[in-house]
């Protein structure tokens, strides 16, 4: 199976926090991979990258704030997400990114819906 498989959404209250867990045994080794979000009305976006030597890439909004690891054993990308706001409510995909830039390749899963609200 190509595509990854996301869990660990749902509703928390701001400030709260979250771990997502990403199956990606079909596409772990390409390069690297990354957490993706697309919050209602807006466009997909990039969260947060990993590559295979472990380095990360984090967006701006996100610094600080969010932890993106990967278990190489399993096959499997988490996010760790501290100090929730609003602004995080979307859906969350993982994917396989050609490099820390996050260019994505084309396999999408269903995602995880993460809100934010009190």
């Amino acid at each position: 199976q190509m595509q990854p498989v996301e869990s660990g959404g749902g509703l928390v209250q701001p400030g709260g926090s979250l771990t997502l867990s990403c199956e990606a045994s079909g596409i772990f080794g390409l390069n690297a991979m990354a957490w993706y979000r697309q919050a209602p009305g807006k466009r997909r976006e990039l969260v947060a990258v990993i590559n295979r030597d472990g380095y990360t890439n984090y967006k701006d909004p996100v610094k600080g704030r969010f932890t993106i690891s990967r278990d190489n054993s399993k096959m499997v990308v988490y996010l760790q997400m501290n100090n929730l706001t609003p602004d995080d409510t979307g859906v969350y995909y993982c994917n396989a990114a050609r490099g820390l830039n996050g260019a994505p390749y084309n396999y999408w899963g269903q995602g995880t819906q993460v809100t934010v609200s009190s």
